[in-house]
């Protein structure tokens, strides 16, 4: 890792972890930790990054599978639906599911009068 010390949430972000696990593994695993600068409260911190911290992170590497990438062609019908869906509105979407749900692929494209046997 770059920086020398991290927040949970940097640290999180870096392992594909989550933040309540990154706070759970500064605990169990005693790591050394400081305020964080400027933020009252005292439930800020910053992890310092040294060595015991590197180690545990490489053995956590195999607990998780990696992001898969998916492509998909920019002229395919799957791409018009994927960006239209974020284009409409919170309540556009949830009207969209329900009739998915309720009437199916096919019951769509009778609507639509393409006729499927």
């Amino acid at each position: 890792m770059k920086k020398e010390w991290l927040t949970p949430e940097e640290l999180a972000a870096e392992t594909g972890f989550s933040r309540q696990t990154v706070n759970k593994w500064i605990k169990r695993e005693n790591w050394t930790t400081i305020p964080k600068p400027g933020v009252q409260g005292g439930k800020a911190r910053l992890i310092h990054i040294d060595e015991r911290v590197e180690k545990f992170i490489q053995s956590t590497r195999t607990l998780h599978e990696p992001t898969a990438n998916y492509h998909v062609p920019a002229d395919s019908l799957t791409a018009l639906l994927l960006s239209s869906i974020p284009q409409m509105s919170q309540a556009e979407q949830q009207q969209f599911a329900a009739l998915i749900l309720r009437i199916g692929i096919k019951g769509i494209l009778e609507r639509l009068g393409i006729i499927t046997e």
